[in-house]
């Protein structure tokens, strides 16, 4: 028998990095708060800890969507894997030059493309795709806070009656690899 409601469980432990830095942060002040030089510069590096941890866990609660969209998203070992009821495939964490959010028939996608050319297109909705969130962090030069900012709903246009299609997707670069420039 559980006492807490199906979506209350489900919210708690979508903040559950959140509230564990919480719980550090109170850790930490409440040995700020026994006093002496030990446990107030122990305190105070817990303090600074949970507030790392907790912003981490802020990020990556705004990059999780809600996972309604078709397909499953894998993320082992440095490989990126999609597997979806139209398509699907594998990139390689290591090899990715380029990383882009579009926008095509309604649906966000990330496209993922690697050194040989081969692109990778993952719903943003896709069931597992937050554990993307920890491979990109590790693409070297790439912001976090952009990398969310670029998920931020954005507000719609001001309707004028006429109604403009693009032929060509909504694209946002988020992330390129700099090119290596080989001396001879």
């Amino acid at each position: 028998m559980t006492f807490i409601r199906p979506e209350a469980r489900a919210t708690l432990w979508r903040l559950r990095e959140v509230i564990a830095a919480g719980g550090l942060a109170l850790w930490g002040l409440w040995l700020i708060a026994m006093g002496g030089y030990l446990l107030i510069a122990i305190g105070g590096g817990l303090v600074v800890l949970a507030i790392a941890l907790g912003l981490l866990g802020l990020r990556r609660l705004r990059f999780a969507q809600s996972g309604d969209a078709p397909g499953v998203v894998e993320v082992d070992e440095g490989q990126i894997s999609y597997f979806g009821p139209a398509f699907g495939g594998a990139v390689s964490v290591p090899e990715l030059t380029e990383l882009r959010l579009i926008t095509a028939g309604g649906r966000r996608l990330w496209r993922l493309r690697q050194r040989d050319g081969q692109a990778l297109l993952v719903p943003v909705e896709a069931l597992g795709a937050e554990g993307l969130f920890d491979a990109f962090a590790s693409l070297p030069g790439l912001d976090t806070q952009t990398l969310v900012e670029a998920l931020a709903p954005k507000p719609a246009p001001p309707t004028t009656g006429v109604r403009l299609v693009s032929a060509t997707p909504d694209s946002v670069v988020i992330w390129q690899r700099k090119a290596h420039v080989v001396l001879t």
